[in-house]
């Protein structure tokens, strides 16, 4: 029986905060119109809200803020920043911020910590911008291990798209794009259900890696998501609609037991996934990062997640590319639990590409 996370369990707009002449804007107009009833307050900008940026603040303000607070931006800076692992172009943001809490989220908890979702209304020039992108790539010539045929372009970096296709048609509106772009694809990964995202015409140029994790460690750590026998049971659904459907093993976290139940997930899929699904599948697999100021935090308002986060015997410190030191699980651990996971999946399933794993 699926206990399926409908959009209103985690969205109830109280508050819009918004940048000046916004309403300029019809994709800030459209969003108005949706939540008539939500305090309007004007900011000098999207990330000068002093209500709640730098304020680490309690849970409660955390989750109220995710829930019930939508901030509306321009996107002024447009870059696409060059990849090499599930995307060869991360693209400029249609939103930031998530109202889901997963409690290992690298993400930058700025806006308070609990870093509620934004919107870019400037949708139109986000579109110009990745259309002039693509054309000057031209044709891919060379397939590699991010895909055969296009550019892949991530829209999901900083949000949840399934849940920002709830708010606004922004998700919808680079859909429809890349659907007609005739060398590149689109790709975001997400923990929520959106059915809504089954009746947009992806025409396969649309790749949505559902991140998936044995059931009992997300009940712990997935906090306000969708569980993962939702996630695994549209999957059949999304590939018939139209999408290439992938999977995002993320983040693989280590505990007592935690290959046995890598072990009943991979059988799981076998038994839920159809042979289409299946022969188009592929997945990333990311084991854990963490660092000491979200450890602290999370002590704060979910400690019982930190004693599988926070395991000090088993890490070791990392710095990450900006700098910032993190620790991962230490080196000749990694290597071992990487390749006992690796092995697990070309064992349960064969049919599964690895991207990468790490």
């Amino acid at each position: 029986m699926l206990h399926t996370k409908k959009v209103d369990d985690l969205i109830s707009i109280h508050k819009i905060y918004h940048e000046p002449r916004i309403w300029e804007y019809a994709r800030a107009v459209e969003i108005r119109n949706k939540y008539p009833d939500a305090e309007l307050i004007e900011v000098p900008a999207h990330n000068q809200i002093p209500e709640l940026f730098g304020f680490e603040g309690s849970v409660e303000d955390w989750i109220w803020n995710k829930r019930n607070v939508l901030i509306l931006g321009v996107k002024k800076a447009l870059s696409a920043r060059a990849n090499t692992r599930s995307s060869h172009w991360i693209a400029p943001s249609q939103s930031n911020g998530c109202t889901m809490s997963c409690s290992y989220c690298y993400v930058p908890r700025r806006k308070g910590y609990a870093n509620p979702i934004t919107i870019f209304v400037n949708i139109e020039k986000i579109m110009g911008y990745l259309s002039r992108h693509a054309v000057r790539q031209g044709v891919k010539t060379e397939p590699d291990l991010i895909d055969p045929e296009y550019w892949v372009y991530e829209i999901g970096e900083n949000s949840d798209c399934s849940v920002d296709a709830a708010i606004c048609d922004n998700v919808k509106n680079l859909i429809d794009l890349f659907a007609t772009t005739p060398n590149a694809k689109l790709t975001f990964a997400t923990k929520f259900v959106n059915h809504q995202l089954l009746n947009f015409d992806a025409r396969r140029k649309t790749r949505i890696r559902f991140s998936l994790m044995p059931h009992n460690i997300s009940r712990l750590v997935d906090v306000r998501t969708s569980p993962v026998s939702d996630r695994l049971a549209v999957m059949n659904d999304f590939r018939k609609a139209g999408y290439e459907v992938n999977v995002s093993f993320a983040p693989v976290i280590y505990y007592q037991g935690w290959l046995e139940d890598w072990r009943k997930l991979l059988n799981e899929m076998n038994d839920i996934l159809d042979q289409q699904t299946k022969q188009q599948l592929a997945a990333e697999i990311i084991f854990l990062t963490h660092n000491e100021p979200l450890h602290k935090v999370n002590m704060r308002w979910h400690p019982k997640a930190e004693e599988v986060l926070w395991t000090p015997a088993v890490q070791q410190v990392k710095y990450s590319e900006t700098g910032q030191r993190n620790v991962r699980y230490k080196n000749n651990l990694k290597r071992e639990i990487v390749f006992d996971l690796v092995s697990l999946c070309k064992e349960l399933i064969p049919y599964c590409k690895i991207r990468y794993a790490f």
